[in-house]
């Protein structure tokens, strides 16, 4: 059916509703906006769902949202009764229409026979993945676009491990999807008869009691002076409960937070773009750090899986401190703590996306810990620590990325910005009883293990157009890459759709075992990489550099070189 036919076939549905029609009779004469939300169905992936909200197959709406859930109750279904059983527990966020979008999958569900645990008010991401290994469920689902502007939202699938579906079952549901012939036919159960039949459970604040314990548990040194001071901000989001809770009573008691920032927004109206990895979102927070003069500055994105912070220099100045740099500092600082603990365990892993930098592999080895290498997504970090916990091989210590995620332990199967928070302001207190603020903490570290400097950028191609340039961005870089940048020559490519990895020097080609995605990775001689992939929630094709020198200057530079060559050959790909 083509996208004029979907659209038309909307406007004639008995069951979609009055309100979703007239919006569609409102852009009757746009046609490039009618195209543009009926020539695809927003496509269900390892990472959910995610786009705009509005009518249409390429929007986030209830009719999406009911098909998708009818979609994984089918698959829960084929499971078994034991895993309807089970149920799946929900959680959602701040947005516009999570908590319509979370009632309306719990009711799907629950027609379906299938038990649903569904959270009393917003919470945060990481405590959804710890309710469903706490109820032992067979699944679970977050509403929840993360970081990505109000017009956005989105809806995150988990399996019974707490971690979020790998391929094996998103393809499973997509193929359900795909059998699916009414979108706006799906059948959802009263409410109160699904309450009535036992069929829904609320969650209230005990499940919250248990999990900030859990938290609280996984610190790394309680004796520690706590008296720095702290300004918080949860951009509006989740955040702000569970993490002042936690920072409280760790006996951090120096926390100043953002009012602005501290209720929830769905339209972020201070911030705009509420991602913490734009130094922009921290435009309140510097304000109050520098009137109540703050040691550290800490955001954590709307559903608070991820966490970023500044930090205030000799200067009294905030400067940010980026993922790989958090997680290098992290890594410093759990691995010091649980050696003077003695609980430092033999085999130990450490576990980084392929486009997260080597700093913290480096100095995780520097203790004996081994670091290993997963697609992007935390998806692919949990899995590992979900492989561990059958095998018993190797013992999953802390999980990172460079896009400002980590987890520490593993009663939380996904990123935690809450776990995250406590250990960052654990670490700059303890550094600081030490006479080190963080930035001083992170020159020791390169002073050791070297200058590393890294960028990542991305060109924002949105609509069906952009989707198709990226696709021949990606296929005439692979075909069409860059042999030598300023005198470094090219000497290893890895193609992880292909699972490929070429070694230039010798004219060699090996397979490599990781699960396949669509990215490329090319390494130089002089100990410079870069990676480029299409993002797989956002309209947008990402660039990730990496570089070790002699000196910051010698690493910036070396970026720098990389930036502009591979920009002017990807922009001139039409």
């Amino acid at each position: 059916m083509k996208w004029l036919e979907k659209y038309n076939h909307w406007l004639e549905n008995e069951n979609i509703d009055e309100e979703t029609k007239k919006e569609l009779r409102s852009i009757e004469n746009n046609k490039e906006e009618i195209e543009e939300r009926f020539y695809t169905d927003l496509a269900f992936g390892t990472a959910g769902l995610r786009g705009k909200m509005g009518a249409g197959t390429n929007r986030m709406n209830k009719y999406v949202i009911s098909l998708t859930t009818q979609a994984l109750a089918e698959v829960i279904k084929e499971e078994g009764e034991e895993a309807c059983n089970k149920g799946v527990a929900i959680a959602y966020d701040v947005r516009h229409k999570s908590d319509e979008f979370a009632k309306i999958a719990s009711l799907v569900l629950a027609n379906n026979g299938i038990k649903v645990y569904l959270f009393e008010d917003i919470r945060p991401t990481p405590e959804l993945s710890y309710a469903v290994r706490r109820f032992k469920t067979q699944a679970g689902i977050v509403v929840t676009a993360s970081h990505n502007p109000k017009e956005y939202n989105g809806y995150k699938v988990y399996w019974k491990e707490g971690s979020q579906i790998l391929s094996d079952i998103a393809e499973r549901v997509t193929e359900k999807i795909s059998e699916i012939n009414d979108i706006a036919g799906i059948k959802a159960m009263d409410e109160k008869e699904a309450k009535e039949k036992g069929l829904l459970e609320i969650i209230g604040t005990d499940i919250d009691d248990e999990y900030l314990s859990k938290v609280k548990e996984s610190s790394i040194r309680n004796n520690i002076n706590k008296d720095i001071k702290i300004v918080y901000t949860p951009l509006n989001g989740t955040g702000y409960i569970p993490v002042t809770r936690v920072l409280d009573e760790s006996g951090f008691k120096n926390v100043y937070v953002v009012e602005e920032q501290a209720e929830p927004d769905p339209t972020f109206a201070t911030v705009g773009y509420p991602n913490p990895e734009d130094t922009k979102a921290f435009k309140y927070a510097i304000n109050l750090g520098k009137e109540k003069n703050a040691d550290i500055l800490i955001a954590n994105d709307p559903d608070c899986d991820r966490m970023a912070c500044m930090v205030k220099d000799n200067n009294n100045e905030y400067v940010s401190i980026n993922g790989n740099q958090t997680g290098a500092i992290l890594i410093k600082y759990i691995l010091e703590g649980l050696k003077d603990k003695n609980e430092l365990p033999e085999n130990g892993v450490i576990v980084k996306s392929i486009v997260t930098g080597d700093l913290g592999k480096n100095i995780a080895k520097a203790f004996g810990i081994e670091t290993i290498n997963t697609l992007t997504g935390f998806k692919n970090i949990c899995a590992k620590a979900n492989e561990f916990e059958k095998t018993g091989e190797k013992t999953f210590i802390f999980g990172y990325e460079e896009s400002i995620g980590y987890v520490y332990d593993t009663f939380v199967r996904d990123k935690d910005g809450v776990i995250a928070s406590m250990l960052i302001a654990e670490a700059a207190a303890y550094y600081k009883q030490n006479g080190k603020n963080l930035l001083e903490v992170l020159e020791g570290i390169y002073r050791e293990y070297g200058y590393y400097s890294e960028d990542l950028f991305s060109l924002v191609l949105e609509g069906i157009e952009g989707q198709e340039r990226i696709a021949r961005m990606m296929k005439t870089y692979e075909d069409e890459y860059l042999t030598d940048i300023e005198g470094a020559k090219l000497i290893n490519i890895t193609d992880y759709e292909n699972s490929i990895r070429k070694d230039l020097l010798n004219n060699r080609e090996e397979k490599i075992e990781i699960n396949k995605t669509n990215a490329l990775k090319y390494e130089l001689d002089n100990e410079s990489w870069y990676a480029i992939r299409p993002s797989g929630t956002e309209p947008k094709i990402k660039i990730y550099i990496y570089a070790k020198g002699k000196d910051k200057k010698d690493a910036e530079i070396k970026v720098n070189n990389i930036k502009e060559n591979v920009l002017n050959k990807l922009n001139s790909i039409e």
